[in-house]
């Protein structure tokens, strides 16, 4: 499965104005809209949209974009946006909306060089214990932009329990795969809430 994932950065202040005008843009076009959310910690100002994404029509996709004066209708607000297209890991399901969260831990790894092959095959041997004790939305890879990247999204019911789930599963070795940090060169978490108009809550 390919997702779309787009990451506008805004002027600080600015991103309760920018969701709105925001949402009807992503309503009228693109590939189906699974969630726009927006940071509270980590990378602040950043409002971060993932679709289902056409690799195919890609191409095309950008080029439209490209020409457009305004093409995500918050030109007012940005300072910058990102957009690639990721493949999800094979051990991973496709992406379901609903109702998760309200917290989505976004973790981000720039991996080294032929770290990917590894990264796949250990996170399909870890992943059934880990997500055993909280849901994994999804792991997925870059194939466009810096490749490759890692981005791995996890729904939390409270900041609380994210804690606690991650501090058990480590110290009953569940997570995270073992000798994993030697194939990343850089990591990153963010965490991220829903807009009231988002598919995944």
């Amino acid at each position: 499965m390919f997702y779309e994932v787009t990451i506008h950065t805004v002027r600080p202040g600015a991103a309760p104005q920018a969701l709105a005008a925001l949402q009807g843009n992503l309503a009228a076009g693109g590939g189906k809209l699974l969630a726009c959310w927006s940071s509270e910690i980590g990378a602040l100002n950043r409002i971060l949209v993932i679709r289902e994404a056409d690799p195919a029509g890609e191409a095309a996709h950008r080029e439209a974009l490209a020409h457009d004066n305004d093409p995500y209708g918050i030109s007012a607000f940005a300072v910058s946006t990102a957009c690639d297209i990721f493949a999800s890991f094979p051990s991973v399901p496709p992406i379901k909306t609903g109702e998760m969260g309200p917290f989505f831990e976004v973790r981000t790894y720039e991996l080294k060089p032929a770290g990917l092959p590894w990264t796949v095959e250990a996170w399909g041997r870890m992943l059934p214990g880990r997500t055993a004790r909280s849901p994994i939305l999804t792991a997925m890879y870059s194939t466009t932009g810096a490749v490759t990247r890692l981005m791995h999204i996890w729904p939390y019911k409270t900041l609380d329990q994210r804690g606690q789930i991650r501090a058990a599963a480590v110290a009953d070795k569940l997570w995270p795969p073992p000798g994993g940090t030697e194939h990343f060169a850089s990591m990153q978490t963010d965490i991220y809430v829903p807009a009231p108009f988002s598919p995944i809550k």
